[in-house]
């Protein structure tokens, strides 16, 4: 029997993870300064075989999806074809005091015809709705919607609604 066969022959059921992302920012209304008060995910996915290391995987997630939303950004030097910020001291990234409270929750999931183990996976759950939800917030705060990432503080000023 082929992997098709095999495939095909599973019922069609759903058999992925799947989450929500809530994110609080306050941003100071003089310099458009985003800081995250609180990010939450709460996640359905299966049977959570090791509750400790399934909630370091989504938090990180989180955590990587807030970076991509207010700090990651590559810059090239045309003239050279060269990345600029090509290292660790130059390329900023999320980091403890960025956010105040990252929370991680899931479902108490029980699906027998799943799989015999009733799991599903969570690799990049986490950081699927991060982005997102914090755009979502600095619109909610400031009545502008930044439609390209990172969520940069020249984006904000001029635009918003805060003073």
């Amino acid at each position: 029997m082929s992997t098709d066969d095999e495939v095909g022959g599973q019922p069609t059921l759903p058999r992925y993870a799947y989450g929500a992302q809530f994110v609080e920012v306050r941003v100071d209304a003089d310099t458009g300064e985003v800081r995250l008060n609180r990010m939450l995910g709460v996640f359905a996915a299966g049977r959570i075989v090791n509750p400790t290391t399934a909630r370091s995987q989504l938090v990180g997630g989180m955590t990587m999806g807030l970076s991509m939303a207010l700090h990651e950004e590559g810059l090239l030097d045309e003239r050279y074809g060269d990345w600029v910020n090509h290292d660790l001291a130059t390329y900023h990234i999320t980091v403890c005091p960025d956010v105040e409270s990252v929370e991680a929750y899931w479902l108490d999931e029980q699906d027998d015809e799943l799989n015999p183990a009733g799991v599903k996976g969570i690799g990049e759950i986490g950081i699927v709705g991060a982005a997102a939800a914090v755009a979502n917030a600095v619109h909610h705060a400031t009545g502008v919607r930044i439609r390209e990432l990172p969520i940069r503080v020249d984006k904000l000023v001029g635009l918003s609604t805060l003073a």
